[in-house]
């Protein structure tokens, strides 16, 4: 085996060529100091060759000036450091979160003054004692169970429980904590503490209030259900002597001899009255079916363009009434939806009622068709009437919700829009509407177009 030394590491070669560099730099300051020419003692010439004395003396010189500055030097970085430590222990000590290190014992060896404080004691009293002292027993368990994770997988633990400061007074804590080794193999845990009482209070008042939620959400919910039977109930026994009323009435009107004058205005205003009460009844009984979730859709591929001629010979005679003009739009191919075609065309009934009922006397309704998206087709109904506010448009879509109309001329319960979007929904649409008070509105829904269906 060879008895060549080993080369030394990179680093270690390094630091003494950089300590080397620093020796000659001080050596040099030293040969230039003024001290150097002082006068030999007469002692050293009495005993040496002057040359040699001279020699010898200026060697001594450098040595001494050279210490000197060496020991300058050093208290200049002993300030700088005592400098630096105290801006540590600042920053240390006012941290906003408590920190301390525990040995494998559990004994507190070092804590920052947030952490006494924390706790409730000096930070003298704090350390030596174990930092169990200040958890209850069921509260141990908790930090125990950390520690065990901490050990096994190494990373940073988090845990939150309950300590009580040492003058009782309990608190809810958050910790991290993570374990450094020495290089004897000791355990260092270092702990860092968050005071989370005031969160914790807080979770607990919005469980609490979550929970009354849910108490007067199934509340709310058992209510409704009850209004959605007493609806349906109500709506079917209604429609029974409403259908005999409109029954009589229409027998009435075409009986032999005719009714006079008097008695037509009479029986018109029967059949009018009880054609509006049974399409509020029927409208009710579709709500309240949609909320109690009884009312069943059959979808299927249906024409657009049959159902707007549907719609287009119902509407015409309302609209003949009110001086309007509706334009329909024309199909250069099939345009083919999935939807129930009983309810796309009471939905599309619902929309073109409301333009006519809420247009200009001589105004326009334009009915027109767009594609948004692949896949899906828009139908939008344009009218020139008085338009919706920012408010307005917010409560559209709601039951009963006459935006203000309750005392106008038109007839209304505002419970159609509502049943409108249910059922647009449920047939995988969407519904809505623009507007502009002054200008007119623009109602839309949109609906997936079926395979082969533009």
């Amino acid at each position: 085996m060879s008895d060549t030394p080993k080369t030394p590491p990179p680093s270690a070669v390094d630091e003494t060529a950089g300590l080397a560099v620093v020796l000659q730099s001080l050596r040099r300051r030293a040969q230039d100091s003024h001290q150097l020419k002082a006068p030999l003692p007469l002692e050293m010439l009495k005993v040496m060759q002057p040359e040699d004395a001279q020699l010898l003396y200026h060697e001594l010189r450098v040595h001494q000036i050279e210490l000197e500055m060496q020991n300058e030097e050093l208290r200049r970085v002993q300030l700088e450091l005592e400098q630096a430590r105290e801006r540590y222990f600042d920053l240390y000590d006012m941290a906003p979160v408590g920190y301390c290190t525990v040995d494998g014992e559990g004994q507190i060896q070092e804590a920052n003054l947030t952490a006494a404080t924390l706790l409730g004691v000096t930070r003298s009293a704090l350390v030596k004692l174990r930092i169990t002292h200040f958890m209850p027993m069921v509260q141990r368990k908790i930090y125990q169970q950390c520690c065990a994770l901490l050990d096994t997988f190494g990373k940073t633990q988090t845990c939150e429980l309950q300590m009580i400061t040492g003058v009782g007074q309990p608190i809810w804590v958050s910790l991290a904590i993570n374990m450094a080794r020495g290089v004897s193999g000791a355990v260092t845990l270092r702990v860092m503490l968050k005071d989370v009482s005031e969160q914790v209070r807080l979770d607990a008042i919005l469980q609490v209030k979550n929970a009354e939620l849910e108490r007067a959400r199934q509340l709310a919910d058992k209510a409704n259900s009850a209004k959605s039977d007493f609806l349906t109930s109500m709506s079917h026994e209604l429609r029974s002597p409403l259908n005999a009323i409109l029954g009589f009435a229409q027998l009435m009107e075409a009986s032999r001899p005719p009714p006079t004058p008097a008695q037509k205005s009479s029986i018109d205003q029967i059949i009018h009255g009880g054609w509006y009460l049974l399409g509020l009844v029927n409208e009710i009984l579709d709500l309240a079916s949609i909320e109690a979730g009884q009312l069943a859709l059959a979808l299927a591929r249906e024409s657009l363009e049959e159902v707007l001629a549907d719609c287009q010979t119902m509407i015409e005679p309302q609209a003949t009434a009110r001086g309007l003009v509706v334009s329909f739009p024309s199909f250069a191919q099939p345009c083919l939806v999935q939807a129930d075609r009983r309810r796309l065309k009471q939905v599309v009934i619902n929309l073109l009622s409301n333009a006519i009922k809420y247009n200009r006397q001589h105004g326009t309704v334009t009915v027109s068709l767009s594609q948004p998206a692949p896949g899906r087709v828009r139908l939008s109904v344009q009218d020139d009437g008085l338009g919706l506010s920012p408010e307005q448009v917010a409560n559209l879509f709601q039951p009963f919700n006459r935006l203000g109309q309750e005392g106008g001329a038109q007839e209304g319960t505002g419970i159609g829009l509502a049943v409108s979007k249910r059922l647009v929904e449920m047939m995988g649409g969407s519904i809505g509407v623009s507007s502009r008070v002054g200008v007119g509105s623009v109602f839309w829904f949109e609906l997936a177009l079926a395979e082969g269906g533009a």
